[in-house]
C-alpha cells in the first residue's frame, strides 16, 4: 500500500494523464462510431473543465521525532478548492501535521494556507489559502457518492511525484474496498479502515495524487484519493463533505463514542448483526452493561449488520454519528436472549496528541489522551508521555534514566499534568539539578535530571532469585539521600509492593538487613539488597530496618521463594496450529495492561503461514479460551487442542486479550 506523498518521486512526464486520455480515445476511434466519440471526449472535457482549475498541488513541511528530536521533512500531495473564499480539502496525512503548507494552482501560482482542521479517522484535512489580498477561487463541487456504479468511468486528478496538476481516466471497480487481511491504515493512532469503506477504480494514481479529487463526468467530486493497492482507493465523497464541512462549521470533526469495537460474526453458526469484541472499561457502554461477546442487532431500531468485513465501517458510522449525551438503545443477543440497554455516548476523543520537543530535557514527549492512557493502563490523562529520548540527553543521563513510555508526572514535588507544564518548568531550571517522579507501569519511581546536564547512563540491575521480598527498589544514591533528608545513609527505596498484604510501602527506605547496612550507592547496586535477602533460607523472618517519612522502624519480613522467571514456564508447542505458548508469569502479570488475576496463556511465537497466522494470532497474544471454554495454563491448552484434533471442526475461535483490548480470532484449519 502506498500513501500518496509518502515515496520518492521517479521519472514520470508530466503530461502523462493526457497521453493515457488521448490512448483511449484513439482506440475509441477504431472501434466506435463518430458521434459515440465525440460525446464521450466532450464529457471528459467538461469534467476536466469544471474540476481542473480548482485542483491544487500542496508541498508540505512536516515533523517526525527520532531520537529526542523533531525532524523537518518535505512531502507533497495534493488537493481540491472546494468553497470561494478558498477552503480546500485534501488528506490528512498529506498536510494534517505540516508545519508550512503552499498550494499551487492550476494556474501555477503560488499561495500560502493555513491548517484548518484535520481528522485522522477519516484521512481529511482542510486547508484555507491565504493570498495577498483578497480574491475569489474557483471552488469544484460535490456529486452523491453513493450513485457510483460499478464500470461508471472517472477520472483520478492530482499532482503524481510532485509534478503539475494531471488527470488519469478509469473506471470504479468496487464501491465497498476495505483493507484484505490483516492490513490496516494506522494515522495517529486512528484505524482509517474501521470508519472508511474505500471506491476502487482503475485510474492510476501515484504518490504525489494523495488527496487529489476523484470526479464523475459531470465534474463532481465523488472521492478524494488516498491509497494505491495495485487498485486505486478513494475516501467516499459523501463522507469527505460530511467531515470537510464539520471542520470548516467547528475546526474539528466530533463524533460520539459509546466505547465498544465490533469484528464481524465469527464461528460456524454466523448470525446477523455485530460482534461486540472488547468494551472499554469505565465507557458508557461498560457503565450500560455491553459485554464482549454480545452481538450488536439494532442501535435505535436501526439494524446494525457486520457479517462480512465489509459491513463493519458501517456499522462503525452509525455508532459514530450518534448524538453525543443523549441516550441510544442498543438491542443485543447474549447467547440465545436478546436485550435492549441505553447507553448514552460521550464525544469520541483523540487517539494520540501530536508529540513535541523539549530540548532543555532532551525528549520528545506528548500529553496523554483518553485512549493512550487506556493503553498504558492508566486512570487518567495527567502526566506527559516520553515518545524518544536523546542520546546523551539529560533525561537518558538522569539516574536512573528515563526512558521511552514512561509518564513524568512530578518536578521537585508539584504535578507535571501537560507538556506545556513540563516545558516550562525545563526552560526555567537549565543547570539546575531537579527531583524527578515519573511512573513506569505500576512503578513510581524519582530521579534527579539536570536539564542540558551530561550524566552516563547506568546499566540496568540484574534480577534477584532464590528467597526474595515481593517489592521493586531504586537504589539510595548519594543525591537523592541528600534530597530525602538521609545524606551519608546507604540503602534502597521501595518503588512497587507486590503482595499487598506486606508490610512495606511505596517510598519506605530500607537501610538495614538483621542490623547489616544495605550498601548500595550506585545506580547498578540494586543487586546488594537481593544478595543479602538470599543469605537467609525461603521461609524464614528477617528484620528490615525502614526509614519511612523520617522515623526508623524495623520491619518483621517472611522471605517468600523468588517466582520463576518467563523461560523458566511450561511451555506447549502446536505443531497443527503453528504457534508456541507458555503460562503466564509473575512479571507478565505485572504489565499494568493485564488485570493481575487474568488466567489464560502467552503466546510465544506464531510461524508464518500457519493457521494460527492466518487467523491474525500473535506473538504477546495471551489465549483467554478457545470455542467459549477458559484455558487457564497450557495443560488446558493441550487439553483443548487434542479435542479439537479428535473433532476436527472447520473452525475454532480463539479469545485472546492484545495489550488492554480482547479479540475473537477465528482460526479455520484445513484438516489433512
Amino acid at each position: 500500500m502506498q500513501l500518496g506523498h509518502l515515496d520518492l518521486p521517479h521519472a514520470l512526464i508530466h503530461s502523462f494523464g493526457v497521453k493515457r486520455l488521448l490512448l483511449l480515445l484513439a482506440v475509441c476511434l477504431v472501434a466506435a462510431p463518430a458521434a459515440a466519440q465525440t460525446t464521450g471526449r466532450a464529457a471528459i472535457d467538461r469534467a476536466i473543465a469544471a474540476v481542473y482549475p480548482s485542483l491544487v498541488r500542496i508541498s508540505v513541511v512536516v515533523v517526525e521525532s527520532r531520537d529526542g528530536r523533531e525532524v523537518n521533512l518535505e512531502a507533497s500531495g495534493s488537493g481540491t478548492i472546494v468553497s470561494a473564499d478558498g477552503y480546500v480539502v485534501t488528506n490528512h496525512h498529506v498536510a494534517g501535521r505540516a508545519r508550512r503548507i503552499i498550494c499551487t494552482l492550476a494556474s501555477r501560482e503560488e499561495v500560502p494556507a493555513d491548517l484548518v482542521g484535520t481528522d485522522p479517522l477519516s484521512d481529511i484535512t482542510v486547508l484555507k489559502l491565504h493570498p495577498a489580498t483578497p480574491r475569489k477561487f474557483p471552488a469544484a463541487k460535490f456529486g452523491d457518492s453513493s450513485t457510483v456504479r460499478r464500470g461508471d468511468e472517472v477520472l483520478a486528478m492530482g499532482s503524481p511525484r510532485a509534478l503539475s496538476q494531471s488527470v488519469t481516466l478509469g473506471v470504479a471497480s468496487n464501491t465497498e474496498m476495505t483493507m484484505p487481511g490483516r492490513s490496516s491504515l494506522d494515522l495517529d493512532g486512528e484505524d482509517v479502515g474501521s470508519l472508511v469503506r474505500w471506491i476502487g477504480h482503475d485510474a492510476a494514481i501515484y504518490p504525489g495524487n494523495s488527496g487529489g479529487p476523484l470526479v464523475n463526468l459531470a465534474g463532481e467530486i465523488i472521492g478524494v484519493n488516498e491509497i494505491s493497492l495495485g487498485l486505486s482507493g478513494a475516501i467516499p465523497g459523501n463522507l469527505v463533505k460530511q467531515v470537510t464541512d464539520a471542520i470548516i462549521r467547528e475546526g474539528r470533526m466530533r463524533r460520539s463514542w459509546p466505547g465498544i469495537e465490533v469484528q464481524p460474526t465469527v464461528g460456524g453458526n454466523v448470525k446477523a448483526g455485530a460482534l461486540v469484541s472488547w468494551v472499554a472499561s469505565g465507557s458508557p457502554a461498560a457503565a450500560a452493561g455491553l459485554q464482549a461477546g454480545d452481538v450488536l442487532v439494532k442501535v435505535n431500531n436501526v439494524p446494525t449488520d457486520a457479517q462480512f468485513a465489509e459491513q463493519v465501517p458501517l456499522v462503525n458510522q452509525t455508532l459514530f454519528a450518534l448524538k453525543i449525551g443523549e441516550p441510544a438503545t442498543f438491542t443485543l443477543l447474549r447467547g440465545s436472549k436478546e436485550m435492549s440497554v441505553r447507553v448514552t455516548p460521550i464525544e469520541r476523543p483523540a487517539a494520540l496528541f501530536t508529540p513535541r520537543e523539549l530540548r532543555a530535557w532532551g525528549v520528545v514527549a506528548t500529553d496523554l489522551t483518553a485512549f493512550e492512557a487506556r493503553g498504558l493502563g492508566r486512570p487518567g490523562t495527567a502526566g506527559v508521555r516520553v515518545v524518544s529520548v536523546r542520546n546523551g540527553g539529560p533525561v537518558e543521563q538522569a539516574r536512573p534514566p528515563i526512558g521511552r513510555d514512561d509518564v513524568i508526572v512530578e518536578v521537585e514535588g508539584k504535578p507535571i499534568a501537560t507538556v506545556a507544564d513540563l516545558e516550562t518548568v525545563g526552560n526555567a531550571s537549565i543547570g539546575k539539578k531537579l527531583l524527578v517522579t515519573f511512573e513506569r507501569g505500576r512503578e513510581r519511581r524519582i530521579t534527579i535530571v539536570e536539564p542540558s546536564g551530561t550524566h552516563v547512563p547506568d546499566a540496568p540491575p540484574a534480577e534477584a532469585r532464590k528467597a526474595w521480598v515481593p517489592i521493586s527498589v531504586q537504589v539510595l544514591t548519594p543525591p537523592l539521600a541528600e534530597r530525602l533528608g538521609l545524606a551519608g545513609r546507604t540503602g534502597v527505596r521501595v518503588t512497587q509492593v507486590f503482595e499487598p498484604t506486606l508490610a512495606l510501602q511505596v517510598g519506605d527506605v530500607i537501610l538495614a538487613v538483621d542490623g547489616q547496612s544495605v550498601r548500595a550507592t550506585a545506580a547498578t547496586d540494586e543487586e546488594v539488597f537481593a544478595a543479602a535477602i538470599r543469605r537467609s533460607a525461603i521461609g524464614a523472618t528477617v528484620s528490615l530496618t525502614v526509614n519511612r517519612g523520617g522515623k526508623e522502624l524495623a520491619v518483621p519480613v517472611t522471605l517468600a521463594a523468588a517466582p520463576p522467571l518467563s523461560r523458566e514456564m511450561k511451555r506447549y508447542e502446536d505443531e497443527d496450529f503453528g504457534f508456541r505458548a507458555r503460562d503466564l508469569a509473575d512479571a507478565d502479570r505485572r504489565d499494568p495492561r493485564l488485570d493481575p488475576d487474568t488466567t489464560g496463556v502467552l503466546v510465544d511465537s506464531v510461524a508464518n503461514g500457519s493457521w494460527a497466522s492466518l487467523g491474525r494470532l500473535s506473538a504477546g497474544d495471551v489465549i483467554l479460551a478457545i470455542d467459549g471454554r477458559d484455558v487457564a495454563n497450557v495443560d488446558d491448552l493441550a487439553t483443548r487442542l487434542k479435542e479439537i484434533r479428535t473433532s476436527r471442526p472447520s473452525t475454532v475461535v480463539v479469545f485472546v486479550r492484545r495489550g488492554v483490548k480482547s479479540l475473537f480470532l477465528d482460526l479455520q484449519p484445513a484438516w489433512q
